[in-house]
């Protein structure tokens, strides 16, 4: 089990170093390849009020007249021992973890997305719970009850869930439950330090709109799962052993079933704490999704750039925790 963990840590690692390169190409590599000049490089940083001594000043703290090689090792040095930007007689210490420098907020990147970060993963979390629980429960249901008026009930619902978009049913949510019945006054995010309860009732709407369209996915896939299992010789041999339907469900059926809900469980939760871009933007919540969405609009790359990172961040974290958990659902797993 240990030798199964460091090589996974190790893939996970090798990983994050790809994603780097290939977002460091992204934002540095391709513009000069399409023909753009340092200059003009740097002046996208800087903003629409670029003159001659900002576009200097870009070009020396990114180092866009060093080598290549040299940029992409500055670009990784600042991760782990920060960096340094000068601006004529003025210095600014970006601190360790640097994930860069807005030239045009004049500000730090990472504290950015450390303000952003709480509000994006509490609407991950609770909606994750919500989907896997009522996904799940749901595709047990419906596959023990196969072609039953609940089966075939569940399933609609389930297509509705998958058909309809986010920006729809959280329209539709907010339209009915804050306009024409007033349960809610309005949706406003409230930090958990704040107000453990404001918190869980101001996010129960885009929890809930965010599940409907997940648990619907998950509760056809749970379904399929368990029809191709229950009907399984290991099966078969533990009723005729005599072990009680409960557990014949629950430890031999659902546990086999339970492999590829765990994958896109890993991969869903690791997009969605990497920014809820729609959710967010629907509901006004000013999480990583939102923040993306603004920078990309106003051209600021440095906070582009920094978002991927942290979005490919979890998304990786995440893939690795779910390789761990196939470890333990299936034994197979750590001697393949």
């Amino acid at each position: 089990m240990a030798a199964y963990i460091i090589r996974r840590v190790f893939g996970a690692v090798l990983l994050l170093l790809i994603v780097s390169a290939v977002t460091f190409a992204i934002f540095f590599l391709v513009p000069r390849i399409a023909g753009q000049t340092m200059d003009q490089l740097a002046a996208q940083y800087v903003g629409k009020d670029a003159n001659p001594q900002s576009i200097l000043a870009v070009k020396q703290n990114l180092g866009l007249d060093q080598p290549l090689y040299f940029q992409y090792w500055h670009f990784l040095k600042q991760l782990f021992v920060g960096a340094d930007f000068q601006f004529g007689p003025e210095a600014t210490h970006c601190g360790v973890p640097c994930f860069g420098y807005s030239f045009k907020r004049h500000v730090e990147v990472w504290p950015e997305l450390t303000a952003r970060i709480p509000v994006t993963f509490s609407l991950a979390i609770g909606a994750a719970v919500i989907w896997l629980i009522s996904g799940v429960a749901i595709g047990v249901v419906s596959a023990l009850k196969r072609g039953s008026i609940l089966d075939r009930f569940f399933m609609g619902v389930a297509l509705a869930g998958v058909s309809l978009p986010i920006f729809f049913t959280g329209m539709l949510a907010l339209g009915v439950l804050t306009v024409q019945w007033p349960v809610w006054e309005g949706v406003n995010y409230v930090p958990f330090t704040e107000s453990p309860l404001d918190w869980a009732w101001n996010l129960l709407i885009p929890w809930c709109s965010l599940a409907f369209l997940y648990s619907a996915l998950y509760a056809r896939i749970t379904r399929a799962g368990m029809l191709e299992t229950m009907g399984e010789d290991y099966i078969r041999t533990a009723r005729a052993k005599g072990l009680k339907e409960s557990r014949v469900i629950g430890k031999h059926g659902l546990r086999a079933a339970l492999t590829p809900i765990v994958t896109i469980f890993g991969m869903d939760f690791g997009l969605l704490v990497g920014g809820a871009v729609i959710t967010e933007t629907v509901f006004s919540f000013p999480g990583l999704g939102q923040y993306a969405i603004k920078s990309v609009q106003e051209s600021d790359l440095p906070i582009v750039m920094g978002v991927t990172l942290v979005a490919a961040f979890f998304i990786v974290v995440c893939n690795l925790l779910v390789d761990l958990v196939y470890a333990a659902i299936d034994p197979r797993v750590r001697y393949s």
